[in-house]
């Protein structure tokens, strides 16, 4: 890799305004994969009620909405959230879906119980700790029937995940002395402990292959910066910094035709209310 093709494909460094659009633009179809093989596996259909922790732009629940389930969808970025709206209201399928920040929000008084909750998103709650993740979990199954799968997600093998190397970056230029952006779900137990911590009954899991591919370096940098992943790296140094190191860990993943290609493997676990 050269200094000169570095400096050429470096991407500005993206507006906080148009973050979430480059997650529901580039970035959060790459998880379409494992929402597919957990909504098969689970057997989605018109007698689920579902609550989705982390929703982002809202394609999860769209996918679940087609399967006829009764969605809801909680986000911490605003930004996010109006962009789900917009998709969900276009789908006369998703109509009724209850959007807020917490499950608090969505939640029916009068109406039953949901029957499965999912965490898609292994960096939901990402500026937080284990324990937070626990807590959002816990609050969201006091929510769900008994028995309901709750349904956790994280990082497969780092030796099977190219954007570990991203990730490696985000770790490496912020604060050592932060809890921002440090914990991952990506150790062989940890998404078991994380339903544990959170009261659950872990009872089965699966992975799924998650390739991340995008048009040119200058998105898949883009797409990377927009999972809030890098954010506490850039307040440490400065965005200009994180963009142009994140630009050169993807480099390796540059084919000859421009577009870039990472092969990633996401692990998710099946655990249940108590």
């Amino acid at each position: 890799m050269t200094p000169t093709l570095v400096r050429r494909q470096r991407p500005s460094p993206s507006p906080s305004r148009s973050r979430a659009r480059d997650w529901a633009e580039i970035q959060e179809r790459m998880l379409v994969p494992l929402y597919e093989a957990v909504y098969e596996r689970l057997e989605v259909d018109a007698a689920a009620r579902l609550l989705s922790l982390g929703c982002g732009s809202g394609l999860a629940l769209l996918m679940a909405a087609a399967r006829g389930a009764r969605v809801s969808g909680v986000d911490t970025d605003e930004r996010r959230l109006d962009l789900a709206r917009e998709r969900l209201a276009a789908h006369p399928a998703a109509a009724t879906a209850r959007l807020g920040t917490a499950p608090e929000d969505v939640a029916d008084p009068d109406g039953p119980p949901f029957t499965l909750v999912t965490a898609f998103d292994p960096l939901y709650c990402a500026d937080g700790t284990a324990r937070d993740m626990a807590a959002a979990l816990a609050r969201a199954a006091a929510r769900a029937r008994r028995g309901a799968p709750v349904v956790l997600a994280g990082w497969g093998p780092p030796e099977r995940c190219a954007a570990s190397g991203a990730l490696r970056v985000a770790a490496r230029l912020a604060d050592p002395m932060s809890t921002a952006a440090h914990w991952r779900p990506n150790g062989r137990d940890d998404l078991e402990d994380l339903a544990r911590l959170a009261g659950l009954r872990p009872d089965g899991s699966g992975r799924v292959a998650c390739p991340y591919g995008y048009a040119d370096l200058a998105s898949a940098v883009r797409g990377l910066l927009s999972t809030g992943a890098f954010d506490a790296a850039a307040r440490t140094t400065d965005q200009e910094q994180v963009s142009k190191e994140l630009t050169e860990a993807v480099h390796p993943y540059l084919r000859g035709d421009g577009t870039v290609w990472m092969p990633n493997v996401f692990r998710y676990l099946i655990a249940r209310v108590c």
